[in-house]
């Protein structure tokens, strides 16, 4: 009712109707009492036209309208960006569903033939187990029964052989010297006896050969096993949905990548001492009484971790004298002092040597110098799948030492290396526990 002279009658048709405010006190202005139908670009703020002749003489004015369709314009294409980004980020999650179903159905499958190999596997072993048990269980009743029926005949002999002898005692006491010669020929035929001298008993070791032989097919299995164990983790760790990422750049960054790391003592040298949960190693005098293992390095001072490394990983290692932070796999050598045992002599190990006045890389024998500051502590940064192998100064910036791009074949492990020379004695690298 109260629009229809607005519509109806011609003094008012070229009025623009709009809704009416709840705030329309805001849209008055506070010194001239008049509609702010103004813009000031100047000031960003919305005036009275009398503001414009006054305090905002001079700036950058456009009716409230102009500058609202010159905003609306803005705002729509802001719209449109907003709209083709979620329409952008609504196909990358659709893709992303497919690869995680697509993660999801690959690991199934997977699994499933894996656990029918193995079942096979086992099955076959368990068919073997029970032809070799049927087959020693066999054997055992025909040597047996062997040996059951040669006793009992030996039994039969010992039998008759006391009748035998019972009857010659009585004869021997026979007074009367007709019938003692009347009986002796048919007393003293004896009948043939078994050959006690062709009996060989075997020391007992009758089926050792038996366990001997499973006990080789174990060791072989086990060989084949601990070679093909590392490809099949390798393989595993190598699915990575998302893009590669950027390197970290502060330490902030390197710490959202933290890997606790502690040494193994089965891989210890016997003068390497270590404590702190065995996360620091010592280089000392006396040889540690460590049991004797296939794992431990016997020619160089030097440690490996328990854990194995993949993925993306970080770590740093305390310095005191100085010493090698290393990472080698797991098929090192560890026997005497040769190049294939020596961290950075072979293609298996990578080493930074650090001391408080030089660096040095060393990687399949090869030296080289690698300058930078001095720092008590180096921090490792490792993306396996995409082969980057990095050394820092750790500061809060971290200062690149040196950057090896590389293919990794198999899961790698951390190791510290000392030199210990004759002065050396409480050398010491500890992996710093990272909060």
């Amino acid at each position: 009712l109260v629009r229809s002279p607005h519509y109806e009658s011609p003094t008012f048709k070229k009025h623009k109707l709009v809704e009416p405010s709840e705030k329309l006190q805001e849209n008055i202005c506070s010194r001239h009492d008049e509609v702010m139908k103004m813009f000031c670009r100047t000031d960003q703020q919305c005036i009275c036209y009398l503001c414009s002749v006054d305090e905002h003489k001079g700036h950058d004015t456009v009716s409230a309208a102009a500058e609202r369709t010159e905003r609306q314009r803005e705002l729509e294409g802001s719209r449109h960006n907003i709209q083709q980004r979620i329409q952008d980020r609504e196909k990358d999650v659709k893709l992303l569903q497919q690869e995680v179903e697509a993660i999801n159905g690959s690991a199934d499958k997977a699994v499933e033939h894996s656990e029918k190999i193995f079942t096979q596997l086992i099955r076959l072993m368990e068919k073997r187990r029970s032809d070799v048990k049927q087959q020693v269980r066999s054997q055992q009743e025909t040597e047996v029964s062997r040996v059951k029926e040669l006793q009992e005949k030996l039994e039969q002999e010992i039998t008759e052989l006391k009748r035998k002898e019972a009857e010659l005692k009585k004869l021997s006491h026979t007074e009367d010297h007709n019938q003692f010669l009347h009986n002796y020929p048919s007393l003293s035929a004896l009948s043939e006896s078994t050959h006690s001298s062709s009996i060989k008993i075997r020391p007992l070791k009758y089926f050792e050969d038996v366990t001997a032989a499973v006990s080789e097919v174990r060791d072989k299995l086990q060989n084949v096993l601990r070679q093909t164990w590392p490809n099949i983790s390798l393989t595993v760790t190598k699915v990575d949905v998302l893009p590669s990422l950027p390197e970290p750049k502060t330490r902030a960054d390197f710490l959202r990548y933290s890997y606790e790391i502690t040494l193994d003592p089965n891989t210890a040298n016997t003068q390497l001492l270590l404590s702190e949960g065995n996360r620091k190693a010592t280089f000392v005098d006396d040889e540690q009484s460590y049991s004797d293992h296939p794992d431990r390095f016997t020619g160089w001072y030097q440690v490996l971790s328990r854990e194995s490394l993949t993925g993306r990983c970080y770590w740093e290692v305390e310095w005191r004298v100085g010493g090698g932070v290393a990472v080698a796999y797991r098929n090192i050598s560890r026997a005497g002092r040769s190049h294939e045992s020596g961290f950075g002599f072979d293609d298996k190990s990578w080493m930074l040597y650090c001391s408080k006045y030089s660096y040095y890389f060393n990687h399949n024998n090869i030296e080289t110098p690698v300058s930078g500051p001095e720092s008590s502590r180096v921090g490792v940064y490792l993306d396996h799948s995409a082969g980057i192998l990095s050394f820092y100064s750790v500061s809060d910036n971290m200062t690149l030492l040196h950057r090896v791009q590389t293919t990794f074949t198999q899961p790698l492990y951390a190791g510290i290396r000392f030199h210990c020379y004759m002065w050396s004695s409480g050398e010491s690298a500890e992996f710093y526990e990272l909060k």
